[in-house]
């Protein structure tokens, strides 16, 4: 099953809104066929496997990370292939979460004769389709909340340089985690400050980009934004209020940008609300990079799930500098947002801290 989870990472990036799944055939204790669903749209990882495994498949035993399709979507049932393929045992490691679909491959296999285990190495399969295992319950997509902070809780100078916080070792997870995800968000007041491109820039060259979500309440972004001049093959969506300047809105439209309105919240964007019209474009995973006052926002309005904040051993040592958060917060510390599951990992000097919203 292990083998089968490193499988099924190789299609990050490029499965959405499917999840990332890896299939081994395994007969007389040897390995005789791998597959993994590659992309959206292609052949599931177990119909990959199967093929690999060819006439050899008759009799073994079928390891997969997610529990087989018994339904038609974009491929045909996968158990039907399994079936004929002659698979005598099939190990997977959770159902599927879609509540509509849950349990309903394994229960048909195992009607046909087929035995069944379920639950192997599960939470590493559910950690790795987390943003999917969302996404089919809630119709919301997964959302990530990250920073780069010195050690005194500052991501930016008073002026704005934030130019470079992290080293490149950490910088390189970040265009990976920009790879993986369907969308990245930033505020208007980040394109301003810091012009971003928000592409995936990998040192071997690969990777897809992530659609580019800025939220911009009354259309004031400039028409020399980079954002909006951005040669890729992934949209650029700028979000604004329920009634913007008409001349802007086509101006930013001819840019070949999308101009979707959300509603409003205290004069601002209101997050729970935008989330479900992203949820219904089909963005699965949303990453948030800021800034302070648009993170300080979504945990405000509790649609984070996980945390990962970089800190650098640098101290900026002033109090006018950019908090990771800004505006008003809790009078108690009893009412901070809560975050559980934290792990630490380095990346040279630098400290990632990965945790999930504690979830009331």
């Amino acid at each position: 099953m292990q083998k089968a989870l490193d499988l099924a990472v190789k299609g990050q990036g490029m499965t959405s809104p499917n999840p990332m799944v890896g299939a081994v055939v395994v007969k007389d204790g040897r390995v005789v066929g791998t597959g993994c669903h590659e992309a959206v749209g292609r052949a599931h990882a177990e119909v990959n496997a199967l093929e690999d495994a060819g006439k050899l498949a008759r009799g073994a035993v079928l390891y997969v990370t997610l529990e087989p399709c018994n339904h038609t979507g974009r491929t045909p049932p996968c158990t039907r292939r399994i079936l004929a393929a002659g698979i005598r045992r099939v190990v997977a490691a959770m159902k599927d979460p879609n509540p509509e679909v849950a349990g309903g491959g394994l229960e048909f296999l195992k009607q046909q004769g087929v035995e069944v285990t379920l639950g192997v190495c599960e939470d590493r399969a559910r950690k790795l389709n987390e943003a999917f295992v969302k996404y089919v319950r809630t119709g919301r997509p997964f959302v990530i909340a990250k920073c780069a902070a010195t050690l005194d809780g500052r991501i930016a100078t008073r002026t704005g340089d934030s130019r470079w916080v992290t080293g490149p070792a950490a910088r390189q997870f970040v265009h990976r985690l920009r790879h993986a995800v369907d969308a990245i968000l930033v505020g208007i007041n980040t394109v301003r400050t810091d012009d971003p491109s928000l592409t995936t820039r990998l040192v071997d060259g690969h990777g897809r980009d992530a659609v580019r979500i800025v939220l911009d309440t009354h259309l004031s972004i400039s028409a020399e934004a980079r954002i909006l001049r951005q040669r890729s093959g992934a949209q650029t969506i700028v979000v604004t209020g329920s009634a913007p300047p008409a001349d802007k809105k086509a101006a930013v439209e001819r840019s070949g940008v999308r101009v979707i309105q959300a509603e409003l919240k205290n004069d601002l964007i209101d997050l729970q609300a935008l989330m479900e019209q992203l949820g219904d474009l089909e963005l699965t995973s949303l990453l948030i990079e800021g800034g302070s006052r648009v993170l300080a926002s979504a945990f405000a309005a509790a649609v984070v799930d996980k945390v990962l904040f970089f800190y650098a051993p640098k101290i900026l040592g002033g109090d006018d500098g950019v908090p990771i958060c800004s505006g008003p917060g809790p009078e108690q510390m009893s009412a901070c947002v809560a975050v559980t599951d934290v792990s630490v990992q380095r990346f040279d000097d630098d400290v990632l801290i990965e945790g999930y919203i504690e979830k009331s």
